[in-house]
C-alpha cells in the first residue's frame, strides 16, 4: 500500500495514518530492544513473524469475546488497526516466576505461582516503567475503577484462553504483557485490547524441556531468537511452507527451527 504519514514510532512498531478515519496502519520492525531500550539489535525477519503471530492471536482472542483494535493484516509487515486512546498502563499477567518478580521477591525462576498474578506498570520508559498499585492508577486518573475492573477481567480471560492454547502446542505461558485502549463507537466508550500479542511481549517455555522460546533469548544473549519465534509460529500452524518460504526470502536465508 502507499506509504502514509507517520504518526508514531516505538521500539518495535511504527504507526501510520490509516486509509479511513479512525484507523491506523501498524508496521512491525525487526528492531529488538531490552532493558528500557538500553540493549538494541536488529533481528532480520522478526517483524514478519510477529505480524503473523499477532494477527492469529488477536483473532483467536476476539473469538472468545475480547474486543481488540485489530482489523486485518495488510501484508507481511503491516496490519490495519482501530485508532484508540492508549491507557498508559502495562498490564502483566504472571503464572510462573520469571524476570522481575523473581528478582524483586527472591522467588526462584520457574516456580509455579499460587495463582495467576496481575500487575500494573506505568508506561514511562524515562522512569523505568514503575510498578503501580491499583490506588495509584485510580488516584492519578490513568484509569477509572470501572475501567480497571474491566481490564482485570479481560486480562484473566485472555490468560485462561492463551494458557490452554499454548499448552495444546507444547508451550507453557509463563507471563505476558498487555496494553489496552479506549475506543469510541457511536458515543459509547469501550475498552479494547491494543498493541500486539507475540513472543516479544510474553514468555513461552517448551513444556517438556523449559527451553525459552521468547525475547529472553535476546535479553540473555542466548542466540537463536529468530529460530525460536519461527518454531512458535510453526507450532501455532501459521507458518505453512509457502509462507515460511516468503519469510525466508525476505530474511535472506532458509528457514530453520529450534528443538
Amino acid at each position: 500500500m502507499a506509504r502514509r504519514r507517520q504518526l508514531y514510532e516505538g521500539k518495535a512498531k511504527v504507526l501510520f495514518e490509516g486509509p479511513e478515519p479512525g484507523t491506523l496502519v501498524q508496521y512491525f520492525k525487526d528492531d529488538a530492544t531490552a532493558f528500557n531500550n538500553q540493549k538494541k539489535d536488529v533481528i532480520t525477519g522478526k517483524g514478519v513473524l510477529n505480524n503473523r503471530m499477532s494477527e492469529y492471536l488477536m483473532e483467536r482472542v476476539g473469538q472468545i469475546g475480547i474486543p481488540t483494535h485489530f482489523i486485518k493484516r495488510l501484508n507481511m509487515r503491516e496490519q490495519l488497526v482501530r485508532e484508540v486512546e492508549i491507557i498508559p498502563l502495562e498490564v502483566v499477567v504472571r503464572n510462573v516466576a520469571a524476570g522481575q518478580i523473581s528478582q524483586r521477591l527472591g522467588i526462584a525462576e520457574g516456580t509455579q505461582l499460587p495463582r495467576s498474578i496481575v500487575e500494573y506498570y506505568l508506561k514511562a520508559d524515562e522512569l523505568g516503567d514503575p510498578l503501580l498499585a491499583e490506588e495509584h492508577v485510580t488516584a492519578f486518573g490513568w484509569a477509572t475503577p470501572q475501567e480497571l475492573d474491566e481490564i482485570l477481567s479481560y486480562a484473566l480471560r485472555i490468560n485462561d484462553f492463551l494458557t490452554g492454547l499454548f499448552l495444546g502446542i507444547g508451550l507453557k505461558l509463563i507471563d505476558f504483557k498487555l496494553e489496552f485502549g479506549r475506543y469510541w463507537e457511536e458515543e459509547e466508550m469501550r475498552i479494547v485490547l491494543a498493541d500486539e500479542l507475540s513472543p516479544d511481549n510474553m514468555r513461552l517455555w517448551d513444556a517438556q524441556t523449559d527451553e525459552k522460546m521468547d525475547k529472553d533469548r535476546f535479553r540473555r544473549d542466548m542466540g537463536g531468537v529468530r529460530e525460536a519465534y519461527q518454531e512458535v509460529a510453526r507450532r501455532l500452524g501459521i507458518l505453512p511452507e509457502e509462507v515460511q518460504a516468503e519469510a525466508a526470502a525476505e530474511m535472506g536465508q532458509a528457514p530453520k527451527s529450534v528443538h
